[in-house]
């Protein structure tokens, strides 16, 4: 088993296996999840959308879909895989996702969701869980939520992630359902005491570890995406505050070692040194020269014949002072 105390947002076009590699030299505990990958992908694309490093784990797979059949077969080979849990996306309000009838429209269809996660967990034996909103459109009270959970939760589900904001399913851009609905961290809260019997965690605006430890003193795990995106470095206490680890902390010449094997191996493969450091530009940040680190990465790595050299170089930049103050 692994804790959900921490763990990072699965954001498209972000945490693919590169970011999730990045990220884990940050923190042994915290859990990853990946990207949102659509059934369709797994069952017809012509990619191996399920792959991912050993090293990555606890890892959990987010599936977009609303056909039990189709989640069903892809939780399957999910759990062939070796990932630790399967989540079912619930909160996305972009209109491709709509348009496929999964995502945040599915917080109206409870029992829909609910029939995805009991046929889920009779094929398989990893954990099923949910991430959703705290309502949609004008289906926004309490009541809702309180009902959705209620649902779903008798279907097996023992794990939701809550966004703390609604979702407008039209009006509103992806980024803009990020920002523009009030957060109502109260409303997740509440969702914790009257259904203490499952895992609640809380997701949406949380920047740092020490909001993390407050959340924590309600609910049972806390979601950080954008942020730790932007700033990674802040994921290097994250064992020790949030899990009372007591390892050292790693420091940033410490993950640029670490990043550079990854970087070769990577390019051995037939992979670009970009696709990994584009995930690294924040890992500087807060020391004198990132801009220089950031830019010399920017205009160096994507570049043919691009070795971990580029990464080595671009960290030169930086003053590397490891006392800088970490923002937890």
């Amino acid at each position: 088993m692994f804790s959900e105390k921490l763990s990072v947002a699965p954001m498209l076009d972000w945490t693919d296996k590169h970011c999730r590699y990045f990220l884990r030299q940050l923190s042994s505990h915290t859990v990853m999840y990946t990207e949102m990958v659509t059934t369709g992908a797994i069952l017809f694309g012509k990619g191996d959308y399920l792959s991912y490093n050993t090293e990555e784990h606890p890892l959990v797979l987010q599936l977009g879909g609303s056909d039990p059949k189709a989640l069903t077969e892809c939780a399957k080979m999910a759990e062939q895989h070796g990932y630790d849990a399967i989540n079912i996306n619930v909160g996305c309000p972009s209109d491709r996702v709509q348009n496929g009838r999964f995502g945040a429209c599915l917080m109206a269809e409870p029992e829909l969701v609910a029939e995805c996660v009991q046929t889920m967990k009779n094929a398989v034996k990893v954990p099923i869980t949910v991430k959703s909103r705290i309502g949609i459109d004008d289906l926004d009270s309490y009541e809702f939520l309180h009902s959705f959970v209620e649902v779903v939760g008798k279907a097996g589900c023992e794990h939701f992630i809550v966004h703390a904001r609604k979702a407008w399913l039209s009006g509103l851009s992806p980024k803009q359902n990020r920002e523009v609905p009030p957060l109502d961290y109260s409303r997740v809260y509440q969702i914790k005491q009257d259904f203490n019997h499952l895992d609640i965690s809380i997701n949406g605006g949380i920047k740092t570890l020490a909001e993390s430890v407050e959340h924590l003193e309600h609910i049972d795990g806390v979601m950080i995406g954008r942020e730790i995106y932007q700033n990674p470095y802040m994921l290097s206490q994250a064992d020790q505050i949030i899990f009372t680890d007591e390892k050292p902390i790693i420091t940033r010449e410490e993950v640029i070692d670490a990043m550079c094997d990854y970087i070769d191996r990577n390019v051995a493969n037939g992979g670009r040194v970009w696709h990994v450091v584009r995930h690294m530009l924040g890992l500087t940040n807060g020391l004198p020269g990132a801009r220089r680190y950031r830019r010399y990465l920017s205009e160096n790595a994507g570049r043919e014949g691009a070795s971990s050299n580029v990464l080595r170089e671009a960290f030169a930049l930086t003053g590397k002072l490891e006392n800088v103050p970490i923002s937890i």
